[in-house]
C-alpha cells in the first residue's frame, strides 16, 4: 500500500497557525488521513475532487467549518489553502 506524504505551502501554515489549538489539532488529523489515500471520501476524511481546470486538479478535504485545499502530485499531497467555509470557492474562478 503506497504512503502519500503531506506538505503545506507557506499560506496553508500561515492560516493554520491563525486557528486556535482545537480546530489546528481537528485540521491536523484530517489531514494525516490523507497519508492513506487523498481520493477517497471516508470516515474522518470528508474529501471531494474540485471542478476546475488546473492540472493537476484540485480536492478539498473538509474539517468541521474549514476546507483544505490540495492536489497531488506522485506520493506527494501539497495543501495550498486551509479556509473558512463562509469564505467559498469564488477564488477558482
Amino acid at each position: 500500500m503506497t504512503t502519500y506524504s503531506i506538505f503545506l505551502s507557506k499560506t496553508a501554515v500561515a492560516q493554520l497557525d491563525l486557528l486556535d489549538s482545537r480546530q489546528k489539532n481537528r485540521i491536523k488529523a484530517g489531514l494525516k488521513e490523507l497519508e492513506d489515500d487523498p481520493f477517497r471520501r471516508r470516515s474522518g476524511a470528508d474529501i471531494k475532487k474540485l471542478i476546475s481546470h488546473d492540472e493537476p486538479p484540485l480536492f478539498r478535504l473538509r474539517t468541521g467549518e474549514y476546507r483544505a485545499i490540495y492536489f497531488v502530485v506522485n506520493h506527494d499531497v501539497r495543501v495550498t489553502e486551509i479556509i473558512h467555509r463562509s469564505r467559498g470557492y469564488k477564488w477558482l474562478e
